[in-house]
């Protein structure tokens, strides 16, 4: 009779244990299952800072007098630039960089016979840096009106940039990821799953490029800064617990 009862009990904990082994194989089994869905998220936007940049030279024999014509250039871009309505705090000067110029005379083979000091190239840069964003435009182009004083100046394209860059990346962000879980929710519930919580998440390349600009994207990230109007994107990448 004893015996009869332990058979009976080893073998319902033989069961229960083949039940609870495979309870655990099919939790541990359906916990592994995820979705992955990439997220993505974009947004146009305009610049709110312009910067431009231009340089001018002087030259001559007289180090000298090459700098101090070079300094009076100097001051009659400022006064240019204050006169059409930028301050001071929107005008930066860079140091003055000196070249000295030689004139060379070579042989029929190409060998150096003479070197002759023909005098000192100096060149100043400018820059501007402002939110009033149509004036700067507008000075880029008309800044050759004082070639009309004598001063050689080259004025290159604005560059454009948006001051508040990170909650800008903050906001695409949540957006992304609310795409995400819209796409992983669409496949969860068409295989006839329900969403778990998230396992992994990772944040793909920030991308900035021209608005309507037919521009490819960087493995690194594009960053355009020649378009005042721009586009804003970012990808999100999710992995999701299935249920």
């Amino acid at each position: 009779m004893k015996n009869g009862i332990a058979t009976v009990v080893i073998a319902l904990a033989v069961v229960v244990g083949f039940g609870i082994v495979g309870n655990a194989y099919k939790y541990k089994f359906k916990s592994s299952e995820t979705i992955s869905v990439t997220g993505l998220a974009e947004t146009d936007f305009s610049s709110d800072l312009i910067v431009w940049t231009g340089s001018f030279n002087r030259y001559g024999m007289e180090l000298k007098s090459v700098y101090a014509s070079l300094k009076a250039d100097e001051t009659a871009i400022k006064n240019y630039l204050n006169a059409k309505g930028l301050p001071d705090s929107a005008i930066v000067f860079s140091s003055v960089t000196t070249m000295k110029n030689y004139q060379h005379r070579y042989d029929e083979k190409g060998n150096e016979i003479s070197s002759e000091f023909t005098g000192y190239t100096l060149t100043g840069k400018v820059r501007v840096e402002s939110k009033n964003i149509q004036l700067v435009e507008k000075l880029s182009r008309e800044i050759t009106e004082l070639l009309e004083k004598g001063i050689e100046l080259s004025s290159e394209a604005p560059e454009y940039f948006y001051t508040r860059l990170n909650e800008l990346k903050i906001d695409l962000l949540a957006q992304a990821a609310v795409d995400a879980k819209s796409r992983a929710e669409t496949i969860a519930k068409n295989s006839g799953g329900s969403l778990g919580g998230i396992k992994k998440a990772t944040m793909g390349v920030f991308q900035i490029t021209g608005k309507n600009a037919n521009e490819t994207y960087s493995y690194g990230g594009a960053f355009n800064t020649s378009s005042k109007e721009k586009t804003a994107s970012i990808t999100l990448k999710v992995d999701y617990l299935a249920e």
